[in-house]
C-alpha cells in the first residue's frame, strides 16, 4: 500500500539482516542411519546418471532448460531431432524460434522455451564465444537458467557438487526426514550439510531416481524399498 502524500516523513528504521536458519546438529545415531542410506543406494548404483540424453555441454544446458515441467521422457523424445540438427549454440540461433518451436511443441510451455534457449544462445555466441559458461554466476544469468537448472548442469559435469530440489528430491528428503524445511532452498541447505561429502556429487540422481521410481507420490512401493528399514515414514504407507 502507497503511503499518503501528505503523511509526515519519519525516520526510516534500521533493516534487520536475514539470518539464514542454520540446520540442526545431529545426533551420532542419525548420522549412521543417513550414512547407511546413501551406502546402500552406492551398493545398488554405485555411478547413478541422469536421463537425459545429451551430446555435448551445450545440449545438456538446453536439455535441463527444457525439462522444465516436463518429464525427461518426453524432452529426449522432442530433442532427438532438435540436437541432430543444431548441437551448437550458432546453429540453434540458426534454427530460429519458430524452429526449435517445431521440433519441442510436444513439450509443456514450449513457445516460452523456445524463446529462453534462442535467447541463451544468443548470449553463448555474443558474450562467450559460443562456449557454455561453467561459473554458476555466469550460467545462471542466462535466460531460462535458474540455480536449479545451473546446480543440475553443473553437478552433471562435475564441476561442483550440487543437490537440485526438484518434487522428487522435496518429496523423498521429507519421508526420509533429511530436511524439515518448507521451501526447495531449505531442503538443499539441509542436504548439503548432512549428506556425507563422498556421496554430494551423487546424491541428487540417487534421490530423484528413488522418488521417480519407488518413493513415488501416491503410494510409495515400501514393500520393494531398499531402505525401508531406515526410512521414518514407513509406517504411514506399509498396509495403506
Amino acid at each position: 500500500m502507497k503511503t499518503p502524500v501528505s503523511a509526515p516523513k519519519s525516520t526510516p528504521k534500521p533493516k534487520t539482516p536475514k539470518v539464514r536458519a542454520k540446520t540442526p546438529r545431529l545426533s551420532a545415531a542419525e548420522r549412521v542411519r543417513i550414512a547407511e542410506i546413501f551406502t546402500r543406494f552406492e551398493a545398488t548404483t554405485p555411478t547413478p546418471k541422469g536421463e537425459l540424453v545429451a551430446h555435448n555441454t551445450f545440449t545438456l544446458l538446453v536439455a535441463v532448460v527444457l525439462s522444465a515441467q516436463a518429464t525427461d521422457k518426453s524432452v529426449n523424445k522432442a530433442t532427438q531431432a532438435l540436437f541432430a540438427r543444431a548441437e551448437t549454440p550458432q546453429k540453434m540461433l540458426d534454427l530460429g524460434e519458430t524452429g526449435v518451436s517445431d521440433h519441442i511443441k510436444t513439450i509443456g510451455l514450449y513457445r516460452t522455451k523456445a524463446k529462453n534457449v534462442i535467447a541463451l544462445c544468443r548470449l553463448l555466441v555474443e558474450r562467450h564465444g559460443g562456449e557454455t559458461p561453467l561459473g554458476r554466476a555466469a550460467m545462471q544469468a542466462l535466460p531460462g537458467v535458474g540455480r536449479k537448472t545451473a546446480s543440475v548442469v553443473l553437478n552433471e559435469l562435475g564441476v561442483e557438487p550440487a543437490i537440485a530440489v526438484d518434487t522428487h528430491v522435496f518429496r523423498v528428503s521429507h519421508r526420509l526426514k533429511l530436511s524439515k524445511a518448507s521451501t526447495p532452498d531449505g531442503v538443499e541447505q539441509d542436504l548439503m550439510a548432512r549428506v556425507p561429502a563422498p556421496y554430494l556429487t551423487r546424491a541428487h540422481h540417487w534421490l530423484i531416481l528413488h522418488g521417480r521410481y519407488t518413493c513415488i507420490a501416491r503410494r510409495p512401493k515400501c514393500e520393494t524399498c531398499l531402505i525401508a528399514d531406515l526410512c521414518p515414514s514407513r509406517a504411514l504407507f506399509i498396509g495403506a
